[in-house]
């Protein structure tokens, strides 16, 4: 599927869903701006839907050198998961080099015997991937957006559901719900944060999977120094943490 069937797809009005956040009517925008906990929840209505256990959006980190996904959200929001931790680290690598040239969605399961593993094995249009998490079950959307954003919806779990015929409708959900994410700005004035060089320095190279520690020795900061740049920057860019206002920053333009 590409990004403008995705999109048409959503606007269809196809389907009706048991969740405030299905499908939009045809005349009814979908990439409205929304906040970052509605998106969480409508993303959680989407697990719903599937039976997923848990759930993250992420965005594709700008650095072709380091392959990582910087998450935005997941399902313990405002707090970060444990697979999503995994998911930014290095076994997510091999899902950020598909989502930047393809569409189609990576399934994985690291049990045969499960309920999702069976159900992914009947998906014609996706392929299987390593596991992101270890001991886990999970599918992969990838996404795109306006100004080049690209990304990935995962969902997590052993029992997920999700019929053959459902597997375009789902991915189109994700589609809006991630250009919604990525429409989002800080402040409702508009206007681009002043953010400080060095502060940019930091949140690069949070973005493109870094440490505090490892920042603070690749710019001869003390690790204090380095958190108080991230924690000064998430508060200019009105984010709730350092990988939301990285998530911010891409979306803004004020890193690459």
């Amino acid at each position: 599927m590409t990004q403008a069937q995705a999109q048409d797809f959503a606007c269809s009005g196809f389907g009706e869903h048991k969740n405030p956040f299905g499908s939009a009517a045809h005349d009814a925008p979908t990439h409205e701006a929304v906040t970052i906990a509605d998106a969480v929840r409508r993303c959680r209505w989407i697990a719903v839907d599937i039976n997923a256990a848990s759930f993250g959006l992420y965005f594709v980190a700008p650095s072709m050198e380091r392959a990582r996904l910087v998450p935005c959200f997941d399902s313990d929001f405002p707090r970060v998961s444990l697979a999503t931790k995994f998911v930014s680290g290095n076994n997510g690598e091999e899902l950020v080099r598909h989502a930047r040239a393809s569409t189609q969605p990576r399934w994985w399961s690291a049990n045969p015997g499960t309920k999702s593993s069976a159900l992914f094995e009947t998906l014609d249009w996706a392929a299987r991937i390593q596991p992101l998490v270890p001991d886990s079950s999970g599918i992969a959307f990838p996404v795109y957006a306006d100004r080049s954003h690209c990304g990935a919806v995962v969902f997590f779990g052993h029992d997920i559901m999700l019929a053959p015929e459902q597997l375009h409708e789902i991915h189109a959900r994700c589609f809006a719900l991630f250009a919604a994410v990525a429409a989002i700005r800080p402040g409702s004035s508009g206007k681009v944060p002043s953010v400080s060089k060095r502060e940019l320095e930091c949140l690069k190279l949070t973005a493109n999977g870094y440490t505090s520690e490892e920042i603070a020795k690749l710019l001869k900061l003390s690790v204090h120094t380095a958190n108080q740049y991230l924690t000064n920057t998430a508060h200019k860019l009105n984010a709730v943490n350092r990988m939301q206002a990285v998530a911010k920053a891409l979306r803004l333009g004020l890193i690459e």
